[in-house]
């Protein structure tokens, strides 16, 4: 609290001295720095500002909607995949077990121009 030369602090309670307690008591009006500066306090700012705010949470959410809408695209298309993986694994296990045998081996074999060898022929050493 700032303490002029010459001021009195005044009382609370008590009339100022001097007058009776009936006599009128002229109260000083408070002004705020920006009215007395010229300047009025503006709901515009505040307004401005709820638009400011009520957009970054909008823009928030949307963001957050569309991150799980992707990860959610992505493990969908990770999920077809791992499906059709496991189709073609399927597949090549039966055509394995089809063609690992020795008839489809010599189907193919025949198919493919050889032939059955003769009676192996055994050479006399010298």
């Amino acid at each position: 609290m700032a303490v002029y030369q010459g001021a009195r602090q005044r009382p609370i309670f008590l009339p100022p001295r001097g007058r009776s307690v009936d006599a009128p008591v002229l109260s000083r009006r408070r002004v705020s720095g920006a009215v007395r500066a010229g300047r009025r306090s503006s709901r515009v700012g505040l307004l401005v500002g709820g638009i400011v705010v009520a957009f970054l949470l909008a823009f928030f959410s949307l963001a957050q909607t569309v991150t799980v809408s992707a990860t959610t695209y992505d493990v969908d298309q990770l999920l077809d995949d791992r499906q059709r993986l496991e189709a073609q694994a399927v597949q090549i296990q039966s055509d394995l077990d089809r063609l690992g045998r020795e008839p489809a081996i010599r189907k193919q074999a025949i198919d493919a121009g050889f032939g059955q060898l003769a009676n192996p022929v055994v050479v006399a050493p010298r």
